[in-house]
């Protein structure tokens, strides 16, 4: 289940004591230790602790980040079902939020607590995940919702019921995806015996079939706090936090009954097995498969660095030998490190009139003919230079790391998470060559069906140490340096800000927005934007526009797109450098030694890009076999039909809606020349905003920026483009989508609706309660929770804003998703929760739940440096400060039922909604699906993406 936004007895001192011997020496931990809790080992600022009935619990405080992330991590999924009970992991992850006897609404109790949540069900884990701003009482009852629900779940057959629909249908959603559909099928072929071949989703029969009584069983032996990781991160007193833990889940008994065991091993592949796929799309894809060790063996080091070396982009050999020679649009993989032996997976996308002959040959060469050009030194140390990057930059962030230690859980021990990084640096160019020659050969590969060779030869998939033993005495590195305690209120943000002006002449400026202080691990946020281009001058100029922004980082003086790439690796900086029609953008999360070097980088490739002959045509290679691939999509038709109808332009504005084929049209008619052109008429960066917070010097920082950006005037003077309400006359359309057994509502009126509109506050809180959440809203509960329609519906309202407060083009719309043969109940229901919201108004308990939850939601998202950093541009570019912020936080709270009510009847006509149907409609109407094999999980290429809640 996926919202949109984010499972008992004291134990004995024998217990604990035995535990003590269990562990060995304990690390350092807050004492005196709760009765019945043993403390265990530390690593890098993450301590764990046992309770008597089994749990772990993992802590890691950081005062730096204002708020708290609660995971817990059940270790269940597909690989612990059998016959009969395919998806049932899954669908135990959506009965879990339909409450107990304790707490009767999960979702409406989370929501008004501000609580953004959510849960995911992989191959060997389920894991429910909430964050909130850090607050003790929020806390504690979170904690007691957990501990509540891991063994007083209701599992009742009228949730099962109302919830088999939903569940369907997200079934139908993975439908829709040829590679969701492709990467299925080639698991469930490699793997003959293990369950890491059931899609996460299960079985469409199973799923529809399964007895209540099964699944409370399923429940039973499964959500027990001896096969519980609870993991927290943030800003929270760790003693408090452990009493409080110990008094919610230290009365749960551990069962009687020990943990089930799995014992089926996956014997060595011995051919080629082959499998395709047919289905109504517009899009080919190339997937082989190899069979790879588990997580804990000494191979899986150099299985990461050489899945690197191929997939990387724009560096990886399977960019280079698939997508630079333009036999695919994209190419890619994953190496799998789990509890048992995975895979090693590559996929290519083809172009529609692409040579599947020479694509698979090129794929299966790169990936089965290492030998023929070995793997270098060099592309070892710059793949280990990327993957360290990534491991150091999720640990700046401790909400990052509580997330990330869930595979390392399922795998066997959390301490693996380290243990992976730290190998990485061990692994030689001979090690991955090694690895290659032994996993990726042609009789231990998946590419579809199955043909038989001359003779049998195994990849023998070696054993792997037990978790507990490779792990012994490991310690791990020096814990990441901790920032300060921030207060991110909209005071104390405006505060602690230094704005500068810099007048870069002919009434132009340079604006900036200065935030200096210590964060975890030195890290920097950095928004730029550069305003540039009035309408009459970008007229037929707008697709080279766009493309001469996406091809920004693809070449600079001096730099090939591999080189910029590894530059910014080298300077562990996570960047983005592009534009769009009237502005050029960089943003940066770096770190305080590097931000300096990383400014001029993207400085070097935003006013010197090459554009290369080769990459404008693998982009427009990619674009058009993307446009191709979308022309049967459900939500892409429906999608493009509306934005043709509520478009107010004329023929020839560069912001006229385009329809596909001319949008196909105006890209095969792109020249190279025109993306130059539009780069040299219309780029500079003497007017913009640059915000910055983190860890910085002011002072070098300021010298800096005016050094790079405030010389550099742009040709073309900067006029946004004004945006008015326009009276759009509603429409009702249908559109037949063969063989997609997922079907997409859009609805949609236009408003007068400007962000300083005194109803615009009224108008938000009345959208959070009719559509602000799929679970929990009146849609939600209507549509999702009663009538167990879709997986995903909302609202939402859109308000202008402008620099002269004049723009007035806002809306109001509907979303959601269901089988074809729902969508007409769909839009019937979502009509009545409208009508009933206009007839009757909301209630003040829905308006204070509303007003908390949005308060709460607008003080998570400035615990954030970049969104702080986003959120300062924007303010310069409007002419805001942070007290803006402040007085709409004023008005929500200030709210009345009255105003609320008023505002929606003056707003909301329902008789002006354009409402937009996509879907099979013809096999509904036969009575029939186009889905009917087993439905894909939300799986990657890699096979282990997993199904949210």
């Amino acid at each position: 289940m996926t919202p949109f936004l984010p499972s008992p007895r004291p134990a004995l001192l024998a217990a604990a004591l035995a535990l003590a011997c269990a562990f060995g020496p304990a690390a350092a931990a807050p004492t005196p230790l709760p009765t019945g809790v043993q403390a265990g080992p530390c690593v890098e600022g993450i301590c764990e602790y046992r309770l008597g009935n089994g749990l772990r619990v993992l802590l890691f405080p950081d005062a730096s980040r204002p708020t708290v992330t609660v995971n817990l991590i059940y270790r269940v999924g597909s690989k612990q079902e059998n016959y009969g009970e395919t998806g049932m992991a899954h669908l135990l992850e959506h009965l879990l939020f339909k409450g107990t006897p304790t707490h009767r609404d999960i979702p409406g109790e989370m929501k008004k607590r501000g609580i953004g949540f959510n849960a995911e069900t992989s191959l060997e884990r389920t894991n429910y995940y909430a964050s909130f701003p850090a607050n003790d009482a929020t806390l504690d009852w979170l904690l007691g919702l957990e501990a509540d629900r891991m063994v007083h779940s209701d599992i009742a057959r009228k949730d099962l019921d109302s919830e088999m629909t939903v569940v369907r249908n997200e079934m139908e959603n993975g439908e829709n995806s040829p590679a969701a559909a492709l990467v299925e099928r080639v698991r469930s072929t490699a793997y003959l015996w293990h369950r890491y071949g059931n899609s996460t989703i299960g079985a469409r029969s199973d799923v529809e079939g399964v007895p209540i009584e099964r699944l409370q069983a399923y429940y039973r032996a499964w959500y027990r706090p001896d096969n519980a990781t609870l993991v927290l991160a943030g800003r929270f007193d760790p003693a408090a936090t452990l009493g409080s833990i110990a008094r919610r889940f230290g009365p749960i008994a551990r069962p009687a009954e020990p943990m089930r065991s799995f014992y089926t091993v996956e014997p060595a592949q011995d051919g080629e097995r082959e499998v395709t796929v047919r289905r109504v799309g517009d899009i080919r894809l190339l997937m082989a498969a190899y069979h790879i060790p588990a997580a804990t063996h000494a191979d899986a080091a150099a299985l990461a660095v050489l899945e690197d070396v191929l997939g990387h982009v724009p560096g990886g050999r399977l960019h280079k030998a698939l997508v630079e020679t333009g036999l695919a649009a994209s190419a890619g993989g994953g190496a799998e490190q789990m509890r048992d032996p995975g895979l090693f997976s590559a996929i290519a996308a083809l172009p529609k009139d692409g040579d599947e002959a020479k694509a698979r040959q090129a794929l299966l060469d790169q990936l089965e003919q290492i030998a023929r050009q070995p793997v270098t030194a060099a592309e070892v140390e710059a793949a280990q230079q990327r993957l360290r990057n990534g491991f150091e930059l999720a640990y700046t962030n401790v909400s990052s790391v509580a997330m990330g230690l869930s595979d390392a859980v399922a795998s066997g021990d959390w301490r693996l998470y380290f243990h992976q990084r730290d190998a990485l640096d061990k692994v030689t160019a001979q090690d991955v060559n090694r690895v290659a020659r032994d996993y990726l050969t042609a009789n231990n590969r998946t590419f579809g069906r199955f043909v038989p060779s001359q003779t049998a030869q195994r990849a023998a998939i070696p054993a792997a140490p037990d978790a507990a033993v490779l792990l012994k005495d490991y310690v791990g590195k020096a814990a990441v340096a901790a920032g300060e305690h921030f207060d991110p209120t909209p005071a104390n943000i405006q505060a602690r800000t230094e704005t500068v002006v810099i007048d870069t002449g002919g009434g132009r400026s340079l604006k900036l927005a200065l935030l200096p202080k210590k964060t975890r691990g030195g890290t920097v946020s950095v928004t730029a934007s550069f305003n540039f281009g009035n309408v009459d001058a970008l007229k037929g100029r707008e697709v080279a526009g766009s493309v001469a922004g996406a091809l920004m980082m693809r070449g600079a003086q001096g730099l090939s797109r591999e080189q910029i790439d590894q530059r910014f690796d080298a300077l562990k900086t996570a960047a983005r450098v592009g534009g769009s029609l009237q502005s050029a953008r960089i943003d940066l999360t770096t770190r305080r030694e590097q931000l300096a070097d990383a400014l001029s980088l993207a400085a070097q490739v935003l006013r010197t890009p090459t554009y290369p002959d080769a990459e404008f045509e693998q982009y427009r290679l990619q674009a058009i076999t993307g446009m191709e691939a979308s022309r049967q999509e459900p939500g892409s038709i429906a999608g493009l039909a509306l934005a043709k109808h509520f478009d107010p332009w004329p023929a020839g504005h560069p912001l006229r809606a385009l329809s596909l084929d001319e949008s196909l049209a105006a890209l095969k008619a792109l020249k190279l020349a025109d993306v130059r052109a539009f780069h040299r008429d219309f780029y500079g960066t003497a007017e913009g905003q640059i915000s910055v917070v983190g860890d910085f010097d002011p002072v070098a920082l300021k010298r800096q920026l005016q050094s790079l950006f405030a010389d550099w005037r742009a040709p073309q003077a900067f006029a946004p483009i004004a945006t008015s309400y326009t009276a759009v006359a509603a429409e009702q359309r249908r559109f037949e989508t063969p063989d997609k057994p997922n079907g997409v509502l859009l609805a949609r009126a236009n408003l007068s609706l400007k962000d300083t509109d005194p109803d615009y506050p009224a108008l938000v809180a009345a959208n959070y309660i009719l559509g602000g959440g799929t679970i929990k809203s009146r849609l939600g509960d209507r549509i999702r929770q009663r009538d167990g329609l879709s997986y995903g519906v909302g609202s939402d309202i859109d308000a202008d804003t402008s620099r002269d407060g004049r723009d007035d083009a806002g809306n109001w719309s509907v979303e959601a998703i269901a089988a074809p043969e729902n969508l007409d109940k769909v839009e019937r229901a979502m009509r009545e929760e409208i009508d009933r919201l206009l007839r009757d108004g909301v209630q003040a308990d829905e308006l204070r739940d509303a007003v908390s939850g949005l308060l709460t939601q607008r003080e998570q998202a400035r615990a954030s440096d970049a969104a702080i950093a986003a959120g300062l541009a924007g303010n310069l570019f409007y002419g805001r400060t942070m007290q803006f912020s402040a007085d709409f936080d004023a008005a929500l709270k200030a709210l009345t039922v009255d105003q609320v009510n008023a505002a929606i009847r003056k707003h909301l006509k329902p008789d002006q909604l354009s409402v937009y149907l996509a879907g099979d409609f013809a096999a509904a109407a036969k009575g029939g699906s186009p889905a009917k094999a087993p439905a894909t999980g939300a799986a990657s290429a890699a096979g282990d993406a997993g199904a949210g809640q």
